[in-house]
């Protein structure tokens, strides 16, 4: 009988291992199949704007300017909660970005005059901020909103590419957005790890000054890229273009399939109340928190960009195949429970139980991130299949717009809780009180699932009629990079 058992064993840890392997090689297979079935520069621009410029930058930026905000402005959680809502705002106005890029070439060409336009604005912002030593925080603000507007235009150029591609390929949607999420993810992690030691080096506003260089990327992939010029393009047609979009996405938001959804959407993010200001002062207060340094706080955030890309490649490995009901309501029941994290943190149960403040911050941010990651993955593909041909970087931009008003909300939710609580730079003792408000609210959209379609995440879910291109006038061009059209 023994004999018999062995092998049994053998094949099952072999097994769990090929499973392992497997799994961390995936990447490498989405990779293959999106540069074969689409084009190579669709990878390569993921992986610039969403790994560089969303990425990398972001997660540099994040810690800057929560350090900017607390150290260099002296502004109160509450105030800076609203002031990082404020900067978020160009993410609102994606649809104006979207139906520029589709509708109205600028010398020629949809693509290439916006990443340009982009990567300058971006420069000029983070400069602004690094070198100007007494910005008053009206300007600071003004530039800091400049700079997301910058990353907001460029990302819209990359959404109109994952819209129409998902739309050419829907058994490949969830594959571009496991891409696109995962750049995100490793940039954001090279990110947060590098950030806490560049802003001791350096200080927050020099750290911002660096930002300048993936804007500048960003402003070198509008020159390389290829894109067929448009020729004798009727300039003065253009208010019917415009007239015919709006009418067209007017026409989508009227379909069921579209905004049942968007309405889940929007009411599910906004509320989710973001505290995070209130948490950030509270860790880094040397009296009544874990006084964590700006290398550790770099750290810590960059676990959460491990845990991130943990979801993603759970996402895409296990669940991409279940109904969007069951997994967005999982999703939105495992978040209100991770948020109690937060709650034994501030409350110091974890101390009571053993566990050092850092190691349960570690244990916090991991988990709340791939819960949230594996949340917002069905989200995004859901978001993908919404858009009708023809304007799909537009429509694309409006329901991201849609969700980044929910995120918008949840921010200046968070900050009017913050300071209906009386928690300032100093006063923690009612930050307990909002993250349990927070964690009872996220809970609250769950009897609203039923505005979510049940269908499978590989199904199409628009009318045949608006999956098909009815604008005659301008044909689709692909995009490519110079410095390789010659070698396709």
């Amino acid at each position: 009988m023994e004999d018999e058992t062995e092998p049994i064993v053998a094949t099952n840890a072999i097994s769990k291992e090929t499973v392992t392997y497997d799994i961390l090689l995936s990447p490498l297979s989405w990779l293959k199949i999106l540069a074969k079935e689409t084009h190579w520069s669709f990878v390569f621009g993921v992986v610039i704007v969403n790994g560089i410029s969303q990425g990398l930058s972001g997660g540099i930026w994040r810690v800057a300017t929560d350090y900017y905000w607390k150290d260099v402005q002296s502004v109160q959680p509450s105030v800076a909660q609203v002031y990082q809502g404020i900067v978020y705002t160009p993410w609102i106005v994606k649809p104006v970005w979207g139906l520029f890029t589709d509708v109205l070439p600028m010398a020629g060409y949809r693509r290439k005059p916006y990443l340009i336009f982009s990567g300058v604005l971006g420069v000029v912002s983070m400069l602004i901020l690094s070198l100007h030593s007494n910005l008053h925080a009206v300007f600071a603000l003004l530039a800091m909103t400049m700079g997301s507007a910058s990353v907001a235009i460029a990302d819209v150029v990359m959404d109109a590419c994952v819209a129409q591609n998902s739309i050419a390929n829907p058994s490949l949607a969830s594959n571009m957005q496991s891409l696109c999420q995962l750049s995100s993810s490793i940039g954001a992690l090279v990110g947060f790890s590098t950030s806490g030691i560049l802003i001791h080096a350096m200080g927050s506003q020099r750290v911002l000054g660096l930002l300048s260089i993936p804007s500048m990327l960003v402003f070198s992939v509008g020159i390389l890229m290829k894109e067929s010029p448009t020729v004798n393009f009727a300039y003065a047609k253009v208010h019917q273009k415009f007239l015919h979009a709006g009418q067209t996405m007017w026409s989508t938001l009227k379909c069921p399939e579209v905004w049942r959804p968007c309405v889940y959407m929007y009411i599910s993010l906004s509320l989710s109340l973001n505290i995070h200001e209130g948490m950030f002062y509270w860790l880094t207060n040397p009296k009544e928190g874990p006084s964590f340094s700006q290398e550790t706080i770099g750290f810590v955030f960059s676990i959460g960009s491990v845990g991130s890309m943990l979801g993603v490649l759970l996402y895409q490995n296990l669940l991409k195949d279940f109904q969007f009901r069951t997994l967005l309501f999982w999703g939105q029941l495992l978040t209100a429970f991770a948020g109690m994290l937060d709650l034994a943190l501030v409350l110091r149960l974890n101390l009571k139980l053993g566990i050092p403040d850092f190691f349960f911050v570690f244990i916090d941010e991991c988990v709340s991130h791939v819960i949230g990651r594996i949340k917002w993955m069905p989200i995004l593909v859901l978001s993908s299949k919404l858009c009708p041909s023809g304007i799909e970087g537009t429509f694309f931009a409006l329901v991201m717009s849609i969700e980044n008003t929910g995120i918008l909300s949840a921010a200046w939710g968070g900050g009017l809780l913050l300071h209906a609580l009386q928690v300032t730079r100093t006063r923690f003792s009612n930050l307990w009180m909002a993250i349990l408000i927070r964690s009872i609210m996220r809970m609250l959209p769950l009897p609203l699932l039923f505005l979510v379609p049940k269908s499978n995440q590989n199904d199409t879910i628009l009318p045949p009629e608006m999956l098909t291109e009815k604008d005659d006038i301008d044909s689709k061009e692909d995009i490519e990079l110079a410095s390789l059209v010659d070698g396709t």
